[in-house]
């Protein structure tokens, strides 16, 4: 099967060719109208960004979305889920303030803001996919139960997902924090000793207290570590490293999840992916790099393997930036996410989509 993907790229010379204008004709190119029904509660997934970064898709395009939902006679909810590492989205009242202070309030987006796992991440429900990893998803209790979703994705890298897009948004963004931890069953850290200097970075920002200094040396339980990955981005000496090796499960998983997330809602889901600050890495850092590559466009699909596909094949087809973290593959058709995480397949997150029926790996790109 081929899937259809739309394109808008970024030039502009008047009025109609706007960011915000491309926005809305891409919902109407790709049919999303027709993924809502009167009266539906639509979830607008979206990513609000860790405090301290700025590159998460700005609530002025989100306005065009929901705005289009609305004109559908839908009722539309900005929405994300408890982060499983530390931070200022761990809960839904430090969530919402982050959103908030990002511009995500009504007078701006549009919507009202819900955080669809509760509180403290225990609104979830299971979901029976009966897939190789994972039999029962447990998935964010409010986006399980939304008559419809748009899901509104920031491409970029990702170090232990190669890339983080539509499938990710879904996987990892619709899940409770106990289905967070199931996907990161397969990544857990440990401490390279000879490495290691004491300097307790990882102990301060480890939510589970797994994290420990014996001896002026830091150790990571492996009982109480739920994989969140906090640990290594702060470590000053890269003492800290993962099997990489189990890397392919962690990617499945997540994509098993992805397919958790939509199931029943199949022929609603809409997706729309904002290739734009290709940063190397999550917007779940409270920091953003320099892009690795030029901007490129936004796309728009019912598929979401197809639309990953499709912002991979275009970032690739860049000119990488040689002042970014990108360390080499700078040409044109070069594998960039490769280059910047060897030890990552990325693109496992597309074959094994295809592989258990989420998507196609192969479209159609239809430019607007």
């Amino acid at each position: 099967m081929v899937s259809d993907v739309y394109f808008a790229p970024l030039r502009a010379a008047k009025p109609d060719e706007s960011k915000a204008r491309q926005v809305r004709t891409l919902f109407e190119a790709a049919g999303f109208d027709t993924l809502i029904q009167e009266g539906d509660l639509t979830a607008v997934k979206l990513h609000f960004g860790e405090r301290g970064n700025d590159t998460y898709v700005s609530p002025v395009f989100v306005r065009q979305v929901v705005d289009k939902v609305k004109e559908g006679r839908g009722r539309p909810f900005l929405t994300d889920t408890a982060a499983l590492y530390g931070g200022s989205r761990q809960d839904a009242v430090g969530h919402l303030l982050t959103a908030i202070e990002h511009g995500f309030d009504y007078s701006v987006a549009g919507a009202p803001l819900i955080i669809s796992d509760g509180l403290r991440g225990g609104n979830s429900i299971e979901v029976e996919i009966g897939k190789k990893h994972i039999k029962r998803a447990k998935i964010a209790g409010d986006v399980a139960a939304a008559d419809s979703m748009i899901v509104v994705s920031h491409f970029k890298g990702h170090s232990m997902a190669g890339f983080g897009g539509a499938i990710k948004n879904l996987g990892m963004g619709c899940a409770s924090p106990s289905g967070k931890a199931d996907q990161h069953y397969a990544s857990k850290p440990a401490v390279v000793e000879d490495k290691c200097s004491g300097c307790g970075r990882c102990v301060r920002v480890c939510p589970k207290s797994a994290a420990v200094l014996e001896e002026g040396k830091a150790w990571i339980d492996p009982q109480r570590c739920v994989g969140c990955g906090a640990c290594l981005g702060v470590c000053p000496e890269e003492a800290i490293d993962l099997d990489w090796n189990k890397m392919p499960g962690f990617i499945e998983r997540i994509v098993e999840y992805a397919f958790g997330a939509v199931s029943g809602k199949e022929g609603r889901v809409g997706f729309i992916n904002f290739v734009m600050s290709v940063t190397p890495e999550c917007d779940c850092l409270p920091w953003s790099d320099a892009p690795i590559v030029p901007d490129v466009g936004i796309l728009a699909s019912k598929d979401p393997v197809a639309i990953d596909a499709a912002s991979f094949d275009l970032v690739n087809a860049q000119q990488g930036f040689v002042t970014s973290a990108l360390p080499s593959h700078f040409g044109k058709g070069e594998d960039k996410f490769g280059a910047l995480w060897p030890k990552v397949d990325g693109g496992r997150q597309i074959t094994y989509g295809e592989e258990i029926g989420l998507g196609s790996s192969r479209y159609r790109l239809i430019e607007i």
